[in-house]
């Protein structure tokens, strides 16, 4: 039964008293503790006075608050969220400033410096009431859903009378691994798990199963895969594109749009959000018409991009504003203590943390969830029917201090509290919500290339290729093993090479520096100067020792090259040799440390265009689970190797499974199928189908050099109808 009109105006009356008394008080306490703030004029007044100025500046302050804030941040529309959130302060100050400008008779007065402070304080304590107070109103609350849902059924056009089919929120959890969640979710030593509202889930009514990534194991080739069922010609993080000269980074603006145009040709239809979808915090749109934080469109501008206007929308409440800054400020110094006290313990493998990392990480583990969480929780008050969430705090913690430290387990704790209230809310939306939580891909620890070998991927390539590196760098038993080896090759070629040979295609003559590209131990190595793809005979033609100096270098694991005569063949320690597209192999198969389907990944990634000349996974320690990240990361992803390509999947149990018994889950692409298959089961979006995308067959039994020859076989793959390209 609905209380009279009377009542509920005389309810929001009483919580809009009970929030101006507060900010009184709160006014009245840091006049009296600030010695840079007054509340009376210079020949004083009484503490009736005093009182009735600090209400009168309380309420000033509340409805510039209301009023002056909003327009502030629309003013503000184009600037970058980071930037918006450093400002908070000093936008809350000036309003603060100006309430107290409003006073009779100059009785209030306060320093800039000290203004700020003030209004941070009252802001907080105003939006701390004001929640309290809603919260025990159980029944505005109910009557806001209400009215929430009656608005969504209008503009669906339906009559009310029929309840709305659930809706799915899609939760991912940027770099959280299949193992590091389950060790998240088991108690210890009698203490709780240290992600309880997911453990509940677990040993209740959900599901839960790892898959596994394509060889790139990263958020740009999952999520693209993911959201729009097409991750081809996507070899790494970033990679060297020969037809424009430029390198193509996944996490950039107009890569992201690009990226995302040839996944949207590729696949035929537009992503997996198309219809009343949202899309928050993710590299792409995945075809949702409501964004915030999406990068793939923030590089537009005009009314039509709406990604930033999530977090407009947040921001545009004052005290939002203010507790998400203040946690902010406290993150970077929360980042400041932890650094420190790494170099204090002397922990290895440790990395710089320094410069701009503290404010990077407080803007991912702070502004970047508080805005995601907010924008999802709008989205299940408003009834939205599918909604995918990408919440990115552990992978940017994990990436510098472990995926196993102390600092990246806090952050998973804060994870979940953050799920428990989304789930609280979705218990009361105008319609029933299912929530599948995912991740893209793992993290797998280990010492960075440069840290454990005393030289970068770089240094290396250039070293085989007889250039110039760092001194630090020739000083290694690897590069002066490397510069040896070139000089080697060189004189010997110098005696073979006709005098006509610098005519010939990435020959000497016409060369240039090679463009080596990392992601996390992916590395990526491509000669501008010679268009198309350089088989590995060109290559041994222009450098005679690069390939063996990599291949045998005790880091790296195993190269990708292409062979005029054999196709695609993997490279690794002395001279052995798989042959990818016959899988023939020479010695032991430098793919056999990496697990099972290691050599369909990689075979996949060889047949894309946009594929290097050479790619380098760094060396796989199977019995420590460690790798060497060929960037500053002590934690990576990005190739094949470890807990890095096992994500994970957690379902509802209403929903069907995944896969039939037995079958294991491999690609972004294929987890996309099983998304879309969700919610076309509960009467939700009715995307375009595609035909489901066929797991890459594994190699016929590998045959050792002198055993009998076997017949090439058939890749299996999904050709993409237009590649857009």
């Amino acid at each position: 039964m609905h209380k009279p009109r009377w009542k509920t105006a005389g309810a929001a009356l009483l919580r809009v008293t009970a929030v101006w008394a507060v900010s009184t008080l709160t006014m009245l306490a840091l006049a009296g503790l600030l010695p840079d703030f007054r509340l009376k004029s210079d020949d004083g007044d009484s503490t009736t006075r005093i009182a009735i100025t600090a209400a009168s500046g309380a309420g000033a302050f509340g409805v510039l608050s209301a009023l002056v804030w909003p327009l502030l941040v629309r003013a503000l529309l184009l600037m970058p969220a980071l930037v918006l959130g450093l400002l908070v302060f000093v936008l809350n100050g000036s309003m603060l400033l100006l309430a107290l400008s409003l006073l009779p008779d100059g009785r209030g007065a306060v320093e800039p410096e000290t203004a700020i402070v003030v209004a941070a304080v009252m802001s907080a304590a105003s939006s701390a009431t004001s929640t309290f107070l809603t919260v025990r109103d159980d029944g505005a609350y109910r009557r806001r859903l209400a009215r929430l849902a009656d608005r969504r059924r209008r503009r669906l056009g339906e009559d009310g009378g029929r309840a709305l089919p659930p809706g799915t929120i899609f939760l991912q959890l940027d770099g959280v691994g299949h193992a590091v969640l389950r060790e998240a979710l088991r108690a210890r030593d009698g203490r709780a798990p240290l992600m309880p509202t997911v453990a509940r889930w677990v040993g209740g009514g959900h599901r839960m199963m790892p898959w596994r990534t394509d060889w790139s194991s990263q958020t740009g080739a999952s999520q693209l895969g993911i959201l729009h069922g097409c991750n081809e010609d996507v070899p790494a993080f970033r990679w060297y594109e020969k037809e424009t000269g430029e390198v193509m980074v996944s996490n950039r603006p107009t890569g992201a749009a690009e990226l995302q145009r040839r996944a949207a040709a590729g696949a035929g239809h537009e992503g997996l959000l198309t219809v009343d979808g949202a899309s928050r915090g993710n590299l792409f749109t995945g075809g949702a018409d409501q964004l915030a934080l999406v990068l793939s469109v923030a590089a537009r501008r005009g009314r039509h991009n709406r990604s930033r206007s999530g977090y407009f929308a947040y921001f545009s409440d004052p005290a939002n504003a203010t507790r998400t800054a203040v946690s902010f400020l406290a993150e970077v110094v929360r980042e400041l203590g932890q650094s420190t006290r790494a170099k204090l313990r002397r922990e290895r493998p440790r990395v710089k943390r320094g410069g701009a990392y503290p404010f990077i990480r407080a803007f991912a583990t702070v502004v970047e969830r508080d805005v995601v969480v907010a924008a999802v929780i709008g989205d299940i008050l408003s009834g939205r029917t599918a909604v995918y969430a990408d919440l990115v705090a552990y992978d940017e913690v994990a990436h510098h201090s472990g995926p196993r430290s102390r600092d990246a387990r806090q952050v998973l704790a804060r994870l979940d509290r953050s799920i428990a209230l989304i789930a609280k809310v979705a218990e009361r939306a105008p319609r029933g919500y299912r929530i599948v939580l995912l991740s893209d891909h793992g993290q797998s620890p280990g010492a960075t290339f440069a840290g454990a070998y005393g030289l970068t991927l770089e240094d290396l390539v250039r070293a085989g290729c007889g250039l110039p590196v760092s001194r630090r760098a020739g000083r290694t038993e690897s590069g002066a093993e490397a510069r040896g080896a070139e000089a080697r090759e060189a004189a010997r070629a110098a005696l073979r090479r006709p005098e006509k040979d610098g005519e010939g295609r990435g020959t000497p003559g016409r060369t240039s520096d090679p463009v080596v590209l990392a992601s996390g131990n992916l590395g990526l190595v491509s000669f501008p100067d010679v268009p198309g793809r350089m088989t590995r005979e060109e290559i041994d033609a222009r450098h005679p020792a690069l390939l063996r100096t990599l291949a045998d270098h005790p880091g790296v694991g195993f190269l990708l090259v292409t062979s005029a005569t054999h196709g695609a063949v993997v490279l690794g320690r002395g001279g052995a040799e798989h042959h990818l597209d016959t899988g023939r192999t020479v010695g032991t198969s430098p793919l056999t440390a990496f697990g099972p389907g290691a050599a369909a990944a990689v075979r996949r990634t060889a047949h894309f265009s946009n594929t290097p000349d050479i790619m380098v996974n760094s060396a796989y320690h199977p019995e420590t689970g460690t790798v060497h990240a060929f960037e500053g990361q002590i934690g990576s992803h990005g190739g094949l190797g470890g807990e890095q390509g096992h994500p994970f999947l957690l379902w509802p149990a209403e929903l069907s499974p995944p896969l039939a018994e037995g079958e294991e889950l491999v690609g972004a692409e294929r987890v996309h199928t099983v998304l879309r298959r969700w919610l076309a089961e509960a009467s939700g979006p009715q995307i375009p189908q595609v035909p489901d995308v066929p797991q890459i067959s594994e190699p016929p039994e590998e045959t050792r050099l002198n055993g009998a020859a076997t017949a090439p076989f058939p890749v299996v793959s999904r050709v993409a109808p237009n590649k857009g390209r």
